[in-house]
């Protein structure tokens, strides 16, 4: 670096906040900057982000593409070790807790297992009325936003799905194979899934995916409750808040989106 911005000049920690603020202008909703637009989420001097840019990009730190920025893969790499002996659900129920504080409602996180999905963590409302849910309980992956979640990121477990009869719950439940395959393929371009109804006639969820350093899904992060207190224009109002806490989530694990959708 220039020795504006190196140790010599005693303000070590000012370049290496500079460096952070740039890292932290890059999100899954915008993953890919121009130098300008980096400059503009930064605020930093043209100069500043120039001379920046192309020292993290020559140790790795950050990707160039043509006059597309990224984060550099090499970061997943060093992200990894900061996880590895850490039980990842030690690390998602703060993600979880502050949801639950925000929203006011349950938040999970589910897995999928086989060809279900599994309540693995929470936090649950203070609500009197609130959906039963705990921790191992077993759902199906065809109704729920959750289930849309797991199953928009895995090709394999969809199409094992979509291979056998789609039970019907209530009267909002899937039950086409054609109409849920639309569903998930809708889930993995938005990056999120709604439900209403769809496995309790009187319930809400939304949910976001949750990836590791190798970019796989670990599983889906979910806000749920009572239609009465979530209608569809509130689950929609909370859209930026479950993907942040998603991402939230997935910078925690070290992990990266997905470059590319896989064809369902």
């Amino acid at each position: 670096m220039g020795n504006g911005d190196s140790g010599t000049s005693g303000q070590p920690l000012l370049v290496l906040g500079k460096i952070v603020e740039i890292l932290d202008a890059f999100s899954f909703a915008r993953p890919s900057m121009t130098l300008g637009e980096i400059r503009e989420a930064t605020g930093f001097p043209t100069s500043t982000v120039q001379r920046l840019v192309t020292n993290m990009a020559a140790l790795g730190i950050l990707d160039r593409h043509g006059d597309q920025i990224r984060i550099g893969v090499k970061m997943a790499y060093w992200a990894a070790p900061a996880v590895k002996g850490i039980d990842v659900l030690d690390l998602l129920l703060p993600v979880l807790r502050e949801l639950r504080d925000v929203t006011g409602e349950t938040t999970c996180f589910f897995r999928a297992e086989q060809e279900y999905r599994v309540c693995v963590a929470m936090a649950e409302t203070d609500h009197p009325l609130r959906r039963e849910m705990h921790v191992g309980k077993i759902l199906p992956l065809h109704a729920g936003a959750a289930g849309r979640v797991l199953l928009a990121w895995d090709e394999k477990l969809t199409q094992s799905v979509l291979s056998h009869p789609l039970g019907q719950i209530t009267g909002s439940t899937i039950t086409s194979a054609d109409e849920l395959r639309l569903a998930v393929k809708q889930t993995r371009a938005d990056g999120y899934a709604i439900s209403v109804g769809e496995r309790e006639e009187s319930a809400s969820g939304l949910a976001a995916p949750v990836f590791n350093a190798s970019a796989d899904l670990v599983g889906a992060l979910t806000i749920s409750g009572p239609t009465l207190r979530i209608p569809l224009e509130r689950a929609t109002e909370w859209i930026d808040l479950i993907v942040d806490a998603a991402e939230q989530a997935t910078r925690l694990l070290g992990g990266r989106l997905p470059s590319a959708a896989p064809t369902i």
